[in-house]
């Protein structure tokens, strides 16, 4: 028994529109313990639709579909469905009411191409929509079958989902298991190395391990199927500990920690502070760092030195060291960490200088090549060179070059310990 994502609209298939709610209601499946193997995107089609619709119910037991429940001609998600399953559609007189009074508390008149909206395939229950004009539907046209429309507005159908939809699939047996998950994120370590070493857990049944890599960071999830979340924890919890002693300090954090709300945490546990001095990420590392409420408790400010005038005015680099080894350089990195430290008067200093690209780079000094310097709090000061590679390219560069650098500091503030 599994269900299907069925999503429509022909501005998704051209990548106008972020598909999320597919992504939404694929977490929300696994809350329910409903599995789910396939999600279909089609375009606002009948022929295609109604394709769609056969190849679906013969592989699945729920069709979930969102979109294509407007009052436009191009909107078809109601019409096939109907017409896949040779069911006249019928026009509610509640639905044309609802609509009215809507329209009513807006001082507008509804348009007779609303009326669209409140025709439904004979049988069929109504799915409110208290937020929109366009109702859902939850229908059984056939034996274990179930159809389930929502509008393709997120707002709309969210709260269709966990006002309606939630409810009556729980009703129906469903949900009786629940998927519960954590996911566990790495920094400082690829994704096939990691692999390797906690390989014996990527075949384990209940529950599984699954690795996924994005912008330098690895996560692994443990997910766990169980009659309640608690009891699905209690299957995690060991593999996720014994995962974490395999990986060591490369483990930072687990599901909506970051680099940063850890290295946040790390500091404010020591009653210590930090300030940044950046150039090629022209503020990203403070921003990263700001994004947690409450984070001026240890983030005290920045400079952004991108010319080399406010590297020697402000942050007090040697002009001659400037001038010889240029401000791509771990002498240069350091002396940003201690200036910004110093001047700021924080407990720790971070420093990030380097080429971002595209166009900068040299023979010697290639886009990708950036320096971190970290000024400690017992005065030691150090650098770190990385590669990152012209082909990653200037965001992507500016991104790792500001995670590294939180990385960094965190290792160090749990070394320390």
């Amino acid at each position: 028994m599994s269900a299907e994502i069925i999503c429509v609209g022909t501005e998704l298939l051209l990548g106008d529109i972020l598909n999320g709610n597919a992504q939404y209601i694929a977490k929300e499946l696994a809350k329910l313990g409903i599995p789910h193997y396939y999600q279909t995107v089609v375009g606002d089609n009948l022929e295609r639709l109604q394709k769609a619709i056969e190849i679906a119910s013969y592989r699945a037991q729920i069709l979930i579909f969102t979109g294509g429940l407007g009052p436009t001609p191009d909107d078809l998600t109601c019409e096939a469905i109907a017409h896949y399953f040779n069911s006249p559609l019928i026009e509610r007189a509640d639905i044309i009411e609802d609509i009215t009074q809507k329209f009513a508390v807006r001082n507008r008149v509804m348009t007779p191409s609303n009326s669209k909206q409140a025709l439904i395939p004979q049988g069929a229950d109504i799915l409110p929509n208290i937020s929109g004009t366009a109702p859902g539907i939850i229908w059984q046209p056939k034996p274990n079958l179930i159809i389930l429309t929502f509008p393709g507005v997120p707002s709309e159908m969210h709260r269709m989902w966990q006002e309606t939809a939630v409810p009556y699939l729980k009703s129906q047996g469903w949900g009786e298991n629940i998927i519960h998950s954590r996911m566990l994120k790495f920094w400082g370590v690829g994704e096939s190395a990691l692999a390797e070493r906690v390989s014996p857990y990527l075949n384990l049944p209940n529950p599984t391990v699954a690795p996924y890599a994005s912008k330098g960071e690895v996560k692994l999830r443990v997910a766990a199927k169980a009659v309640s979340e608690s009891a699905a924890e209690q299957l995690i919890i060991p593999v996720e500990q014994q995962i974490k002693d395999i990986a060591g300090l490369d483990y930072y954090g687990a599901d909506n920690d970051t680099l940063a709300s850890v290295v946040g945490d790390l500091l404010r546990l020591s009653g210590e502070t930090v300030s940044v001095a950046e150039s090629c990420t022209g503020g990203y590392l403070g921003q990263m760092l700001t994004e947690n409420s409450g984070s001026s408790d240890y983030f005290w400010g920045g400079v952004i030195s991108y010319d080399n005038s406010v590297k020697a005015r402000i942050l007090g680099v040697n002009p001659e060291d400037l001038e010889k080894y240029g401000a791509v350089s771990a002498v240069v990195a350091e002396q940003m960490a201690v200036g910004v430290k110093t001047r700021l008067g924080t407990t720790w200093g971070i420093s990030i200088t380097g080429v971002a690209g595209p166009t900068g780079g040299s023979e010697t000094k290639p886009v990708g090549l950036v320096y971190i310097g970290l000024a400690a709090a017992n005065g030691e000061v150090e650098s770190f060179e990385h590669q990152f590679g012209v082909a990653r390219g200037r965001s992507l560069i500016r991104h790792l070059s500001a995670c590294t650098a939180l990385d960094i500091l965190r290792r160090r503030l749990i070394k320390r310990k």
